[in-house]
């Protein structure tokens, strides 16, 4: 696989991660909503490292590959990122869950589901 390949098979993934965060708010999933945006701005980071002739590093955190990826973000938007890493350790096991899924209230998970949006768009921009 060349390296347009390998970004277009991120890229594609983390489209349909955002489609399926945006369904999982629809039907009131609000836990996994916010789990599922997590993976798929990893998924558009790792694009992004990919276009930027970056290695790929085997990671979750968001931070660490914004940064990899080239990103200046303000000290709010790294605030937000650390937020969103825990969406996915908070899902995964299992003495998070509960509370997670008590956390992930619909005016919470609308909060951060605009907050992924929006640094969705940010991270797709640079791919253009």
């Amino acid at each position: 696989m060349d390296k347009i390949e390998k970004s277009k098979f991120w890229w594609n993934s983390a489209k349909k991660n955002a489609s399926d965060a945006t369904d999982f708010f629809k039907t009131k999933h609000y836990d996994w909503c916010l789990f599922v945006w997590g993976l798929a701005l990893e998924k558009i980071l790792k694009s992004q490292l990919i276009t930027r002739d970056k290695e790929i590093i085997f990671t979750h955190n968001l931070i660490k590959l914004a940064q990899d990826a080239g990103f200046n973000l303000n000290e709010t938007e790294y605030d937000y990122l650390a937020e969103i890493n825990t969406f996915n350790i908070n899902t995964r096991y299992d003495d998070y869950k509960y509370k997670f899924y008590k956390k992930a209230t619909l005016e919470y998970t609308a909060k951060w589901q605009n907050i992924c949006q929006n640094l969705w768009s940010k991270f797709e921009e640079g791919l253009k």
